[in-house]
């Protein structure tokens, strides 16, 4: 495990948090620590945990028991001297009724007494200037949510909260706003990120905590997490590229299967199977599969993951 950050200089510190209602454990004795300038994620399924971890955080619930410090302070009960220096973006956008992106903005600034000028700035660090005067309503779904990312942000908070940012969108947009979470983090800001897209999140994030059932399960960084699996590699190749029983031969393969479109090689040595194809000129349309977190989640709970 990675050493966590010093608690002195640590954005948030939270501490055996549990909440439950009824029978339902939702949090199960969480506890992370998040240095500032960190982007930290919080992984898992849905049903996992992860928004009402992010709501105690928040400040937005109360937890049964635990503690938690942000900014130096308990964000229990709301304090409203906090709240210019966290950002929320959460899973449901709520806006204002026939304003422009613009006028979302500028409204969104004057409750913190900031001027419009502002709102022209974050509509461009999240690609809308071009939309400054369409109505929300008329944005689509990738655009709306930059638009959400821009109002959690327009006040400068010290904090950002991003609850599934990329849930429902289609894999460009999620990918272009994977280019503002870079800029935001660019700005020095920390951010607490909850997603169930692994691959988004192996990218992104300085660490993960991956939960599920209320608990979390591993948190690291998420290379660490994917070395300390240490899983094989898969090296695939399209059927008929070679033999099956040739490619048994090659040495460092551990085993290799055989489908209607594929010959796969599963290896804890790349490196010699990779130089055998080679030399047996047998590389047009190979592909090397190493272990991501979506291994890591499989090791650790031994099911299938649900997105």
């Amino acid at each position: 495990m990675t050493q966590h950050p010093d608690r002195a200089e640590a954005a948030i510190v939270v501490d055996g948090i549990r909440k439950s209602y009824g029978d339902l454990k939702a949090v199960d004795g969480v506890s992370f620590t998040v240095s500032e300038g960190e982007f930290f994620g919080i992984l898992g399924p849905n049903g996992a945990g992860k928004t009402t971890t992010l709501e105690i955080v928040e400040g937005l619930r109360k937890p049964d028991s635990g503690t938690v410090t942000l900014l130096g302070e308990s964000p229990w009960p709301r304090k409203v001297s906090m709240l210019p220096r966290i950002g929320v973006q959460l899973q449901a956008s709520a806006f204002f009724d026939k304003l422009t992106a613009r006028e979302q903005l500028e409204t969104f600034a004057s409750l913190y007494g900031i001027g419009a000028k502002t709102a022209g700035e974050y509509l461009e660090l999240v690609g809308l200037t071009d939309k400054a005067d369409t109505r929300e309503d008329k944005l689509s779904g990738g655009q709306r949510q930059r638009l959400s990312i821009a109002c959690a942000l327009v006040h400068d908070p010290d904090i950002v909260f991003l609850d599934e940012p990329t849930a429902a969108l289609d894999p460009q947009a999620r990918r272009n706003l994977w280019d503002v979470l870079r800029a935001i983090q660019a700005r020095g800001k920390t951010i607490v990120y909850t997603t169930h897209y692994l691959d988004e999140a192996e990218i992104l994030c300085d660490r993960v905590a991956i939960m599920d059932k209320g608990r979390i399960l591993a948190m690291d960084p998420p290379a660490t997490l994917v070395r300390g699996l240490d899983a094989p590699t898969r090296i695939i190749l399209e059927r008929g590229a070679l033999g099956l029983e040739e490619a048994q031969g090659i040495t460092g393969a551990d085993d290799v299967t055989e489908d209607e479109l594929s010959l796969t090689f599963t290896t804890r040595k790349p490196a010699p199977v990779l130089s055998a194809l080679a030399e047996k000129g047998s590389l047009d349309g190979l592909q090397v599969r190493t272990a991501t977190l979506e291994d890591v989640f499989l090791s650790l709970t031994g099911r299938e993951y649900r997105a």
